[in-house]
């Protein structure tokens, strides 16, 4: 089984008992303002979604992690790596992506996930380029990839929903792990 440990988190292939949490952070207005056209997922779209997630881990050998706090076992959210089909015109691609819950936001804790997901698709999945793709706006995803390094490639729209969208890129070759 894929794991990484943090200083502070696990990051990890998904566990029945992931689902509750996750449905819970899927259903905060707050999180899901930034994704796709805002709207809340209930139960049954959060478990299609992981379903989705562990057949790309299958499928592609990276995926969605689940991020787990490693004080409290608690299910902070997602981390990790995907194939974004939604958005053709910059594929060939894998993208790094993650979603918390609320009450974890403005503690590090997504730019300590995303960074060990870039190193694991750097040192373990040996990809040699990642990008990012974020709703233009949404400042506290734009601060976690300034972090990582990554730099703006290009801007787009989304494909279904029309709003602005965001591509940085980083080459591997340079990312300081």
């Amino acid at each position: 089984m894929t794991e990484i440990r943090t200083p502070r988190l696990i990051l990890r292939r998904w566990y029945d008992d992931d689902l509750a949490p996750m449905a819970d952070i899927n259903a905060d207005p707050q999180v899901m303002h930034w994704i796709d056209d805002g709207s809340v997922r209930d139960l049954d779209d959060t478990a299609e979604a992981i379903e989705r997630w562990e057949e790309e881990w299958d499928e592609e050998g990276f995926g969605l992690f689940a991020v787990e706090l490693l004080a409290s076992g608690e299910v902070a959210g997602f981390a990790g790596l995907s194939v974004p089909d939604f958005l053709p015109e910059v594929l060939p691609a894998v993208a790094i992506s993650w979603r918390l819950g609320s009450q974890f936001w403005g503690q590090g804790y997504a730019s300590e996930a995303a960074h060990a997901t870039l190193e694991f698709a750097l040192q373990d999945r040996g990809l040699d380029r990642v990008i990012s793709v974020n709703r233009v706006g949404n400042d506290a995803s734009e601060n976690v990839v300034r972090k990582l390094g990554m730099e703006p490639e290009r801007e787009t729209a989304h494909p279904v929903h029309g709003f602005p969208l965001r591509v940085h890129a980083i080459d591997l070759t340079e990312f300081h792990a």
